[in-house]
């Protein structure tokens, strides 16, 4: 496999995976906001953790991302 079948291959994966993931981002954001249900429990300080480390490596993946389409 050559090596821009291969970037071209990673990148609409990594894009495919993103979209899903803001769409539930966004998704949990509207459902909160309205008062659907109630996201008080995240305020605990081990959840918190947990979180920031899901959010920094979405936004590590969004980079590699980046990369990925800067090369092509």
């Amino acid at each position: 496999m050559s090596v821009t079948k291969w970037f071209s291959r990673m990148a609409v994966a990594l894009g495919g995976f993103l979209i899903f993931v803001g769409i539930i981002v966004v998704g949990l954001f509207i459902i909160s906001f309205l008062g659907v249900v109630d996201l008080s429990i995240i305020e605990t300080e081990n959840l918190q953790g947990l979180f920031l480390g899901l959010l920094l490596a979405i936004g590590l993946v969004d980079l590699v991302a980046g990369i990925l389409l800067w090369r092509r």
